[in-house]
């Protein structure tokens, strides 16, 4: 097994479309990327705590590559855009990669430099690359939040 964080806006959302890859094992949200260590969801919404709002996932790569899980990170939300996604913005909803090894690194930002080259997108990707930290698994009430009230989607 594998782990995979990825952070695309609100978590909700990427966490229910994430929940429905086959070879994806179990998905988390959290905080991760910021100064304050057991960040709550208060604390990251004042943008001040440095937090990304993120998935983590575990995966099998047997079942599910790093790089499909790329390409839904990317169609799951609009990577152009630099601390915000859709009403919601501030610097918890930016868009990142927190690499768990060298070639999630090397595929993240290979998958950038494609989808840059294609001008798939009017603006260049800001999404960042970075090395994984501590991910502070959310409150309670968060996880699984749209899985529990019966929602498939929210706005992303």
């Amino acid at each position: 097994m594998e782990k995979a964080t990825f952070g695309a806006g609100c978590f909700w959302g990427v966490e229910a479309r994430f929940q429905q890859v086959p070879g994806v094992i179990e998905t988390a949200v959290g905080y991760e990327g910021g100064s304050l260590e057991k960040p709550t969801y208060k604390d990251v919404c004042t943008d001040r705590t440095g937090h990304a709002e993120v998935v983590e996932l575990t995966f099998d790569p047997q079942k599910v590559s790093y790089k499909v899980l790329l390409d839904l990170f990317f169609e799951l939300h609009d990577p152009t855009q630099v601390n915000r996604q859709g009403p919601d913005w501030g610097t918890q909803y930016r868009t990142v990669i927190f690499f768990h090894s060298r070639e999630q690194e090397a595929a993240a930002k290979e998958t950038i430099a494609r989808l840059d080259a294609s001008h798939q997108y009017a603006k260049p990707i800001a999404t960042q690359v970075v090395p994984a930290g501590t991910f502070w698994r959310a409150e309670e009430y968060h996880q699984k939040y749209l899985e529990k009230r019966g929602a498939v989607s929210c706005h992303i």
